[in-house]
């Protein structure tokens, strides 16, 4: 896993540096979703995760459902165009999930993508990735270490 500004940016995911969003594809081809550790320290502790039902529509760009904290409440975007066919039942007990395991057990929503391959384009992944965001931190001002 790579560190970026205090961050950390595992390098198997796709990452929307811009919308602080990370994506991951299994075998079968359905996305799973989650905010990126930038994401949850910008917010500090989450209170509260609203995604959208299962079955619902997603477009990217759109929201996902919300993220609450005491400092900030806002959308998960959508990094791809799909149905949502699950969503995290752990954060409904413990929205602190997210700020506990970002990259793992506080992944936000699952989705069946239409056109991973076209859409996946507009997102970076790898050492590319980590330079992405690199250069969208530096930009921003951005450190997890403050």
């Amino acid at each position: 896993m790579a560190e970026v500004n205090g961050c950390n940016i595992p390098e198997d995911r796709y990452y929307w540096p811009e919308k602080h969003v990370w994506v991951s594809v299994d075998d079968g081809g359905v996305a799973t979703v989650g905010v990126t550790d930038v994401a949850q320290f910008l917010a500090k502790k989450i209170i509260s995760a609203l995604p959208k039902a299962a079955g619902r529509p997603t477009k990217k760009g759109r929201s996902l459902g919300t993220i609450e904290s005491g400092k900030w409440v806002g959308p998960v975007t959508s990094p791809l165009t799909g149905e949502i066919t699950e969503t995290n039942p752990a954060m409904a007990s413990d929205p602190s999930i997210i700020n506990q395991d970002p990259y793992g057990d506080g992944w936000f929503v699952r989705i069946q993508p239409v056109d991973w391959k076209g859409e996946s384009a507009d997102l970076v992944t790898g050492p590319e990735g980590v330079q992405a965001y690199q250069a969208f931190l530096d930009e921003e001002g951005i450190s997890c270490l403050d």
